[in-house]
């Protein structure tokens, strides 16, 4: 019989290359183990995702800065936050960056998707993501997609931070599928410093992502067959013990985690150069 393939999104695959034991506690054990409570950053994060995603629902015509602060407050999330005071900044700021990042778009250029799922099977995943936008720009033999990813966390993104991108390549792999246009370019839009990092892939090197994601799901799969298999999950699903073991959800119940000092669920927001984690 043929081996199933390996659902995955690029989240899923994150997981388990920032620490095995983080994809066990988050998609094998079942029920999952309790997480901390939310993080502010990521609350951020989503809250200027969901106002962008918005601003592009509404007729062009209506894409203007005033409708803005009526956008962000209809997506505002507001767990996580140390006060009153600390939201109502975090909210001022958040403001400010799209008011700065929507003066450089066209009003009226629409994307070829936005918050858009692209899906794309090979002999080992079937993969699914949803890319924060995909533009349609012209190229040397017509119009090319663009992947663009909107982040609000860690500043200083540059060139090689795109070119590393696995989700960012993945997109790019199954968007040029999906819409049957090349699709190389893919863009890092940093919020906060009004900054672009991007990286022109090639076919191999599109390629050379989608097999490093496929040698991590056949990673995934052994280590759950040998759990099935009566195997000690903790061996097959290792930590990776680290910096980023203070901002992990699980970091109570992992062992190894609870050794590394907590974070504050708001310390993202404090951080002057960003918070440790991307937000997304």
């Amino acid at each position: 019989m043929p081996e199933r393939l390996f659902v995955c999104t690029p989240s899923k695959l994150g997981a388990y290359a920032d620490c095995p034991r983080r994809y066990r506690y988050s998609y094998v054990d079942r029920p999952a183990p309790p997480k901390g409570p939310p993080w502010a950053h990521n609350s951020l994060g989503a809250s200027v995702h969901n106002a962008l995603k918005n601003w592009y629902a509404l007729p062009a015509d209506r894409r203007r800065p005033e409708a803005l602060p009526t956008l962000l407050k209809g997506t505002w999330v507001r767990e996580g936050y140390r006060d009153d005071e600390q939201e109502r900044d975090a909210y001022r700021r958040a403001l400010a960056w799209l008011e700065s990042y929507v003066d450089t778009l066209e009003p009226g250029a629409d994307p070829v998707g936005v918050e858009r799922v692209v899906a794309v099977k090979t002999a080992v995943l079937a993969f699914n993501g949803r890319a924060d936008r995909i533009d349609a720009r012209p190229g040397p033999a017509g119009p090319e997609l663009v992947i663009v990813d909107y982040k609000t966390g860690r500043a200083g993104l540059d060139a090689d931070d795109a070119r590393g991108s696995q989700a960012l390549a993945l997109y790019a792999y199954a968007a040029e599928r999906v819409f049957r246009r090349p699709c190389r370019r893919v863009e890092l839009h940093h919020l906060p410093t009004g900054t672009v990092a991007a990286h022109e892939h090639t076919p191999e090197s599109l390629a050379r992502q989608v097999a490093r994601a496929e040698d991590t799901a056949r990673d995934i799969m052994a280590a759950e067959r040998a759990v099935a298999d009566g195997a000690d999950a903790d061996e097959a699903f290792p930590t990776t013990p680290g910096p980023r073991c203070g901002w992990c959800d699980y970091r109570r119940t992992c062992p190894a985690g609870a050794e590394a000092p907590g974070k504050e669920p708001w310390a993202a927001l404090e951080r002057p150069t960003g918070p440790a984690p991307d937000a997304g």
